[in-house]
């Protein structure tokens, strides 16, 4: 079994005298995707929050390739190769797709260079370019992110966290409120993504996680109640309570 790229060890986090997460663990191996799901209000986006640096527990540890960085911010877990994408949309809508892309690889560029026109960086230039074909963006590259489609802009979303080339890469529900024809596009491109960097997804489309998953965490109440391959989850009889239901 490889080391695992990412650990996180009883994690907990209240709000008031709401516990949201409590005393989550749980390790992911190098590449490949490991879904959470689980019920409304299970703490899914509150475990994400607590990944992604937004929040910092009440308790526990986060770990990324053994180096600990529960109280880095997301800057600093960015930084460490920790990337996230959101529920919402969170593109420049204003500016075209080329430009989002050299923004968002304006960060390769040296600090003396931050501020500086990012169509003058050849660093962001070449970032930039590479996402746009990686991603199939080239038809699309000169217009407004505002005027893409849905699917396309979380395509470019999802091109936009990849721009410093994170290790781990953290999507908040990224078919949500797509067709069917974009959802099955997504899921390819998640899937293709999986082969070159660690994927942690939160999805309610039970039968795209069941596809695209190496290992499966459900939660419920904040807690933990499985970890598994999609095998496992589907067939474990705790899951199919708290969440499955009639539907397995």
């Amino acid at each position: 079994m490889s080391q695992p790229i990412l650990q996180a060890k009883n994690l907990s986090k209240k709000f008031g005298g709401l516990r949201a997460v409590g005393d989550v663990t749980f390790e992911v191996e190098p590449f490949g995707v490991t879904s959470i799901i689980g019920p409304n209000g299970a703490g899914k986006t509150t475990l994400f929050n607590l990944l992604s640096g937004l929040y910092i527990p009440d308790e526990g540890q986060l770990f990324v390739r053994g180096e600990d960085i529960t109280r880095l911010d997301p800057v600093g877990r960015l930084n460490r190769g920790l990337a996230r994408s959101f529920q919402i949309t969170n593109l420049f809508f204003d500016l075209t797709v080329e430009q989002n892309l050299l923004l968002a690889s304006q960060k390769l560029d040296s600090w003396s260079k931050l501020f500086y026109p990012a169509n003058q960086s050849p660093l962001a230039i070449a970032r930039a370019q590479e996402l746009i074909d990686e991603f199939d963006l080239g038809e699309k590259v000169h217009e407004l992110a505002g005027a893409l489609s849905h699917g396309e802009q979380r395509r470019l979303e999802i091109a936009v966290t990849m721009a410093l080339r994170p290790q781990i890469l953290l999507l908040d529900e990224p078919t949500q409120g797509m067709s069917q024809v974009d959802t099955h596009e997504t899921s390819q491109l998640i899937s293709q993504l999986g082969q070159s960097v660690t994927i942690l997804l939160i999805e309610h489309d039970v039968e795209l996680v069941m596809d695209l998953s190496k290992q499966v965490i459900v939660m419920a109440q904040g807690e933990k109640i499985a970890q598994g391959n999609p095998e496992e989850v589907r067939s474990n009889p705790v899951v199919q309570t708290a969440y499955f239901g009639d539907a397995v």
